[in-house]
């Protein structure tokens, strides 16, 4: 593999990391401010801000959409914000936050599903092993349900699948755009779609909720954090990570939320973490180093192949 291959690589994994990372920390904050802001209103204030941010950079760089390609990204908004994110808030209050974390969490399986049907990527034994160790990981971090957890409502936990399987077909389809545009470009204008596309499941939130709007400064540094960080940064390095690396072999970084959502509920929280917290890290990040991998085998093996034989084969007899 070529040096610029391996700085290609590396950047996409961090990329790819620091999302999910910030992901998982922003469970901290949210539980502090959803608890005086309803979920869709959060979303759109989010949103809101990540606007202004990624538009003052996208304005910066004079970058425009072709009118051709704005289904695509209206989609992409549509999949990934109106049903994704407002799939797994309605989800998490129907059922448990438990069962929320662990069913969101098949979201890689379902982006390699659909790398393979929308990339036409091949999905290699590696990456499937990579995938399922992290998954196995998740579930000994999360636990196994108990009896708490069975009382969950069914409709709930069918919500919580959708947000999955969402998620995955939204990362897949921002990777399709940003072979087109820029990851920035991408995510302002997910961004901007979002918010006309779930602005109506906010007024209809707030029409049947109360609301005071005299909150204190932690509040609304708690508001500017998730809308900055964990939604205009975040959602940036998540497609710029998938514009970089193979889909297949980055879906497994998605399982480092869970592993920096329990650690900073630890640390911050005080929240109890047990031997099956470090078992289950070991998997995941075994897991996500299995699938990658995979990639750079593949690309060491593409290069050699190329310096063996740079050349179309010379028949004697066609000459």
């Amino acid at each position: 593999m070529s040096q610029s291959q391996w700085k290609q690589m590396f950047l996409g994994a961090v990329c790819l990391a620091l999302a999910a990372a910030i992901w998982g920390g922003v469970y901290v904050v949210s539980k502090v401010v959803l608890e005086v802001i309803p979920p869709f209103t959060l979303l759109i204030l989010r949103f809101c801000i990540a606007l202004v941010v990624l538009g003052a950079f996208t304005v910066a760089r004079k970058e425009r959409v072709a009118k051709k390609d704005y289904p695509l990204l209206m989609v992409i908004a549509f999949v990934g914000v109106t049903i994704s994110i407002a799939a797994q808030f309605l989800g998490t209050k129907l059922s448990t936050a438990h069962m929320g974390a662990l069913i969101t969490s098949a979201s890689p399986a379902f982006i390699a599903i659909f790398a393979v049907w929308i990339l036409k990527e091949r999905i290699h034994f590696k990456q499937a092993m990579g995938i399922l160790l992290a998954t196995i990981g998740v579930i000994i971090v999360i636990g196994v349900p108990d009896q708490a957890d069975a009382q969950s409502s069914l409709a709930g936990n069918l919500i919580l699948f959708v947000a999955a399987i969402s998620w995955g077909l939204y990362t897949v389809l921002s990777k399709k755009a940003t072979q087109r545009y820029s990851s920035l470009l991408v995510t302002t204008y997910v961004a901007l779609f979002g918010i006309i596309f779930t602005s109506p499941l906010m007024f209809w939130e707030l029409s049947v909720t109360s609301v005071s709007w005299q909150f204190g400064w932690d509040i609304w540094a708690g508001v500017l954090y998730i809308g900055m960080i964990s939604t205009a940064g975040a959602f940036y390095l998540w497609n710029k990570g998938f514009e970089l690396i193979p889909a297949g072999s980055g879906a497994g970084f998605f399982f480092v939320q869970p592993i920096v959502g329990a650690f900073l509920g630890w640390l911050l929280l005080h929240e109890h973490l047990g031997v099956g917290f470090f078992a289950g890290g070991a998997f995941i990040f075994l897991g996500v180093a299995l699938s990658t991998l995979r990639t750079r085998e593949s690309a060491k093996k593409k290069r050699e192949t190329t310096v063996e034989h740079p050349l179309p084969h010379y028949n004697e007899k066609q000459g």
